[in-house]
């Protein structure tokens, strides 16, 4: 998992625009920079000392901690100012390109710039529907924030997404995907004939004010 699990962050960065990680005696370490999450670090196979004293080091609230394991496995490291975020699942799948079309009265824009394949499906009336990014890194594409929006679920908008974003990532030389699906996108991937590689759980650290 270490090296699979390096693609997917260097990816994840990629297609979040943010800083490429850095190497850290516990992994990596990603500045996110962002209000709900400043800075990620992503555990690959370190010891139990080494997180023990990343975790005791952490001063700064919304950092996170990511790890290739079970929520239970990685509760016992963390103190209660810590709260778990939304279970995932690391997935993985070849790359082959499939035709994309859209449904009646939907249109999909697709971008590629700065190594991101961007995504974007509208309808008619130029309403928002489906989106979704890709992190393209040399021969792996790390596929995020894939999105339909409520009121154009079930209507086969996810699959039109992931089909445009292979199309474009194919192309570029992408030859396997990568991606961190919540319990209820993992139903849609596996359709599509992506994997399960492991259980992808954090903690985010956010301690009480007073």
């Amino acid at each position: 998992m270490r090296e699979t699990g390096r693609s997917w962050v260097e990816g994840w960065a990629v297609a979040r625009r943010v800083a490429a990680p850095v190497e850290v005696p516990w992994g990596l370490r990603v500045e996110v920079g962002q209000p709900t999450q400043v800075v990620r670090h992503v555990l690959l196979g370190a010891d139990d000392a080494a997180v023990r004293g990343l975790i005791g080091a952490v001063a700064e609230p919304t950092t996170c901690v990511k790890a290739f394991m079970t929520s239970e496995a990685m509760r016992p490291w963390f103190t209660s100012a810590w709260e778990p975020v939304e279970p995932c699942f690391l997935m993985a799948a070849p790359l082959r390109p499939a035709r994309v079309r859209a449904p009646e009265g939907y249109a999909v824009d697709v971008e590629v710039a700065g190594g991101v394949a961007s995504v974007r499906v509208h309808s008619a009336g130029g309403e928002p529907a489906a989106a979704g990014l890709a992190g393209l890194t040399g021969d792996v594409c790390v596929f995020d924030r894939i999105v339909t929006e409520p009121a154009h679920r079930r209507l086969g908008l996810g699959t039109l997404v992931m089909g445009a974003l292979t199309g474009a990532a194919v192309e570029r030389g992408a030859a396997s995907g990568l991606l961190a699906a919540t319990a209820p996108g993992r139903a849609l991937y596996e359709t599509l004939g992506w994997k399960v590689l492991a259980p992808l759980n954090g903690f985010v650290y956010r301690p009480q004010v007073c």
